[in-house]
């Protein structure tokens, strides 16, 4: 409600929308501000596909992405693949697409990451996940996956908390695999501890970019990921980086989780994290927010180094 009298007072030459659930403000303003609405560079932050959904709360998403792709005036796809999602769903005007692949990691993250891969000795495999205990992440696919193709010396180790804890602690008991996995909880940087681990383990139903996958290949772990984003082909490196199988489909997760762990190429792993970083990401923002104000970059990062206005932090 005080979001178009603070545009208004500050004359902002653009609005960042940081992700899918805040479009809806970036629509708002566009309708109460019309043309003294800036220009909205809106990034796409999750799969828009959303085959979770039940099919009339699907056909009415599908119309509020088109909804979006008329008042909003650029799009940022957060890897390859995903622009040719927001082309077909979105259907943005031509030209308002730009791939900026998701700034996860940093360069000194990297480095600290790839730092802690190391061998580890003793009996069977260990797998690894990082996520939040939800059903988007589905961790009862990589559960049963897990007792129908480990070993009895395997290990699974997910670190992450959430509201499906309870649900899954107790499925484990029911699978009978609990003696072989354990639930880590939220730790700080949780990727800096699956150093010695085998294989890391993706199962959701749907994704953006997931930064998780992202932090795997900065450590050097071969990856086994449900398709669960139209980027994780080419995150993948088209199965060079990792195993994809269709989301949900269990017995295709066990087949691959048997044959765990494959090769992963270092140099090639390295290479790809090193592309979702800030450093990487942050002039092409700052060009693509220069290009939608219609302001030369040099002149958009001039203002944008200029003191914050007293009127904007009166306001915040």
């Amino acid at each position: 409600m005080t979001l178009p009298g603070f545009i208004r007072r500050t004359r902002p030459d653009a609005m960042f929308c940081a992700g899918n659930s805040y479009a809806v403000v970036a629509v708002a303003m566009k309708l109460l501000l019309g043309r003294h609405c800036p220009p909205v560079l809106a990034k796409i932050s999750n799969d828009l596909e959303r085959r979770d959904m039940v099919w009339p709360v699907r056909t009415a998403y599908r119309l509020w992405l088109r909804i979006q792709g008329r008042f909003i005036d650029h799009f940022v796809a957060m890897a390859p693949g995903l622009e040719r999602e927001i082309a077909a769903l979105v259907r943005p005007g031509a030209g308002a697409i730009s791939i900026i692949p998701d700034p996860a990691l940093s360069l000194d993250q990297i480095d600290r990451l790839r730092a802690v891969r190391r061998k580890r000795a003793g009996k069977g495999r260990w797998f690894v996940a990082i996520g939040r205990l939800a059903r988007q992440k589905n961790f009862g696919l990589m559960l049963d996956a897990f007792a129908r193709a480990a070993g009895p010396d395997d290990r699974l180790l997910i670190f992450g908390e959430g509201p499906e804890r309870g649900r899954l602690a107790a499925r484990s008991r029911r699978l009978g695999i609990a003696g072989r996995l354990c639930f880590m909880g939220h730790v700080p940087d949780p990727a800096l501890r699956i150093g010695q681990a085998d294989a890391f383990l993706l199962s959701s139903d749907y994704e953006g970019v997931p930064a998780v996958v992202l932090e795997a290949l900065a450590v050097g772990l071969p990856v086994i990921a449900t398709e669960c984003s139209a980027a994780m082909r080419s995150l993948l490196g088209d199965g060079a980086l990792g195993r994809l199988v269709p989301a949900g489909d269990l017995a295709a997760f066990a087949r691959v989780l048997a044959d765990a762990p494959g090769p992963q190429h270092a140099a090639a792993s390295l290479a790809q994290a090193r592309h979702f970083t800030l450093e990487a990401a942050a002039p092409a923002y700052l060009d693509s927010f220069a290009r939608i104000a219609a302001r030369p970059t040099e002149a958009f990062l001039i203002a944008c180094r200029q003191p914050i206005p007293s009127t904007m932090t009166s306001s915040l």
